[in-house]
């Protein structure tokens, strides 16, 4: 654990997170990186051992990015954290997750749209994560709906844990973390919350989801930055359309004009377009399963993926790829003869689900 904090100082300083992340996936390990390196850092060294007794007396949660429970969506990123610090009890790898951002000076339109969709979505995936910044206006919107659905929900922030940035949403942020929700961070303790700082949060918001949905926007705003991401992370984009005449749904507008984002009015068209209305088709390929299970006629290759699947959960074909050591040539065909077989079912984003 000491080696990965050490790492995520240097990733956020002399060397630059998408440097250290490629050579972390290059080489292995932390321990492996920092002997890569060739030299000693004792200030981070001592920085890290601080930050362990610090996060041990205050209960958060270090997670590295070689741990189990670390979000698996954001670990395939090319830039993910190389440690995250979390309080209260969230899964961040549940079966569906997505992120709800937006201005932080938002409408009753856009107040009443939240309130609609994040109802909706609870009532249709009652397991699903929703995931947001802890910000002013679409963002806080987001968790309180989440609250009141009975969904669990996170706020990715942009300082350390000591703090919670902006102090009037702290009732909220202790509601998230005591209902299956929480507060995660990449940032030390001490941290506090400077502009850019929220700016690269975002891709924390992105590449943890399966989805973001952005709720009124601006031309300009952090909101689109994280639909970017998203796009870039080979995530679906969804925009809710609003008037013309307003100012707070230019950005959203636009993303749904330039075909960066699908538009959606309503938890139906994004369940559809994510294919996440598959209960009752899972049920009726259960038979199917059990056959599988009783009567496998497998090859080992078609093992080694469903294996994969089975413990990773839903992943991307190129992920997929690197897990299995499988060609993607031929890992593509392997895809297509379990999907015939009732096996594994295609999702959105290139990402295929064990049935």
């Amino acid at each position: 654990m000491i080696q990965h904090l050490i790492l995520a100082q240097l990733a956020m300083g002399q060397y630059g997170l998408t440097a250290i992340k490629s050579l972390y996936d290059e080489v292995g390990s932390a321990d492996a990186v920092l002997k890569k390196l060739g030299k000693a850092f004792p200030e981070e060294e001592a920085r890290a051992r601080d930050e362990i007794a610090w996060c041990e007396r205050n209960r958060v949660t270090i997670l590295t990015i070689a741990d189990a429970n670390y979000p698996d969506r954001l670990r395939h990123c090319c830039d993910a954290p190389l440690v995250l610090f979390t309080r209260g009890r969230a899964d961040l790898n549940a079966r569906h997750v997505i992120s709800i951002v937006g201005t932080r000076r938002c409408t009753e339109y856009g107040k009443d749209v939240i309130a609609a969709i994040v109802a909706d979505l609870a009532k249709a995936c009652p397991d699903i994560l929703i995931v947001s910044g802890l910000a002013y206006g679409i963002d806080i919107c987001s968790h309180r709906a989440a609250l009141s659905s009975g969904l669990s929900t996170i706020g990715v922030v942009a300082h350390g844990q000591d703090t919670l940035y902006p102090s009037l949403h702290r009732s909220d942020a202790n509601k998230m973390c005591i209902s299956n929700g929480g507060v995660i961070t990449e940032f030390f303790h001490g941290t506090t919350p400077l502009a850019p700082y929220f700016l690269q949060r975002n891709r924390i918001i992105a590449g943890i989801s399966d989805a973001t949905l952005v709720i009124e926007s601006a031309s300009h705003g952090g909101g689109l930055v994280t639909a970017r991401l998203a796009q870039d992370y080979n995530r679906e984009v969804f925009a809710v359309p609003g008037p013309i005449t307003s100012p707070a749904s230019e950005g959203t507008n636009n993303l749904i004009r330039d075909s960066k984002a699908m538009l959606v009015t309503s938890a139906d068209d994004i369940i559809r377009a994510m294919q996440w209305d598959d209960i009752s088709a899972d049920r009726a390929h259960h038979a199917k399963a059990i056959e599988r299970q009783l009567f496998p006629e497998l090859t080992p290759d078609e093992k080694a993926v469903t294996d994969c699947l089975a413990q990773h959960g839903d992943m991307q074909t190129n992920i997929l790829a690197i897990h299995t050591a499988i060609p993607i040539g031929r890992l593509s065909a392997l895809l297509l003869s379990l999907e015939m077989k009732g096996i594994i079912r295609p999702m959105p984003g290139n990402t295929y689900h064990l049935i």
